[in-house]
């Protein structure tokens, strides 16, 4: 059997203001071509279907149409919810649409009923809050590891009554050693976030979702990443899935299949006038970019220069070359004149005062917020 695992699909998401929505389409394009190409059996997707809980209107048409398709070529496909996604609105009417071959697992209570396919049984873990389990499942501890332990403690039990049978385990959690970026939701509230991979002992393969980076955790135990780059943290990752071959003894392999990249993220800093003007960053200009300056003062009208160059230019920032960390203080506040403070805040950031202009716009300002409050 060949597996495709993929995960974290945040669809809907915006990469700082920038809709993703072509390029999250464009990748259900590319893996509905994989699945086809590659003659995959099951398509694995192991949480962040959605970016939020509350999903856009796109974002369920582009899904709806993603499974429509996948289903259209044959294959069956096992979902669970994970900690972006509304657990009961993915699952919404799970059980009609499990006939349709499409497999929606984000109840914890049904973790032990595995969806049985060509005699490999596929349990789905949905992202488990330990605070929302704890109760039922008479935990006695408020952790995310007492949690998994617990999930696949069902597991186990029931695949120990299928005589040997082949299992495929679809997670979402923080597995210990694995390596984050800047785009994943932090999931320590409600307990300790890290897992260790041999929670997952005893099961053929382990689709993991949570992290947006390709990893391998185990030999059988795998994140597949996010299928797009969603921070600058992530300019480094190749997206994309994997196809786990599942044999007759269990777990043979894996391959990566590279996902499309609709425009690569970079990472670029120094002084602005080597930025506009140095060869060596051209390569960069059509990469949505995070620019850092190091000018020894706050260069005026630094992004709109940056963009005549580098038109995707998305966050720019200011750290002085050589330059020392403002310290953390409580200047006097109280007392002092609005303008005042303003200016001050001026000079401290840029590193010089503000010009006859700034001032007077400045002044305006507070003036029309003096005004406003006596109206009010």
């Amino acid at each position: 059997m060949r597996v495709l695992h993929t995960s974290d699909w945040h669809l809907g998401r915006a990469f700082h203001r920038e809709s993703l929505l072509q390029a999250q389409a464009d990748y259900v394009d590319h893996l509905v071509e994989t699945v086809r190409s590659e003659r995959v059996d099951v398509v694995v997707v192991a949480g962040d279907v959605y970016d939020r809980a509350l999903p856009s209107v796109d974002a369920v048409s582009l899904c709806n149409e993603a499974l429509g398709r996948l289903v259209a070529e044959g294959v069956r496909v096992v979902l669970i919810s994970g900690n972006h996604d509304s657990a009961r609105r993915l699952g919404f009417g799970s059980g009609l649409i499990d006939a349709a071959g499409v497999h929606l697992r984000t109840d914890p209570a049904r973790v032990g009923q595995p969806v049985v396919i060509d005699d490999v049984a596929f349990y789905g873990i949905p992202y488990l809050e330990p605070e929302v389990v704890r109760t039922s499942w008479e935990l006695s501890e408020r952790s995310h590891t007492a949690a998994i332990e617990h999930a696949m403690a069902l597991v186990r039990a029931d695949l120990a009554g299928r005589g040997g049978a082949r299992s495929v385990v679809l997670a979402h959690a923080f597995v210990t050693g694995g390596e984050a970026s800047d785009s994943e939701r932090d999931i320590s509230v409600g307990g300790v976030a890290h897992v260790p991979a041999s929670a997952f002992a005893g099961v053929d393969y382990v689709a993991l979702g949570h992290l947006h980076g390709r990893q391998e955790m185990a030999p059988s135990v795998r994140y597949s990443g996010s299928p797009l780059a969603y921070s600058f943290s992530e300019a480094g990752h190749v997206k994309g899935s994997w196809i786990a071959e599942i044999g007759a003894g269990g777990f043979e392999s894996a391959a990566f299949v590279p996902a499309p990249v609709p425009r690569p993220v970079g990472r670029v800093s120094g002084p602005l006038a080597d930025l506009l003007a140095s060869p060596r960053w051209a390569r960069y200009e059509d990469h949505w970019l995070q620019v850092t300056l190091t000018d020894a003062v706050r260069p005026k009208g630094a992004m709109e220069q940056l963009r005549q160059r580098f038109p995707h230019t998305l966050s720019l920032a200011f750290e002085p070359e050589g330059g020392v960390p403002a310290q953390a203080r409580a200047p006097r506040l109280a007392g002092r004149p609005e303008i005042e403070v303003a200016l001050d805040f001026v000079r401290e950031v840029r590193g010089e005062p503000a010009d006859d202009a700034e001032t007077r716009l400045l002044r305006e300002a507070v003036e029309a917020c003096r005004l406003k409050e006596t109206l009010v």
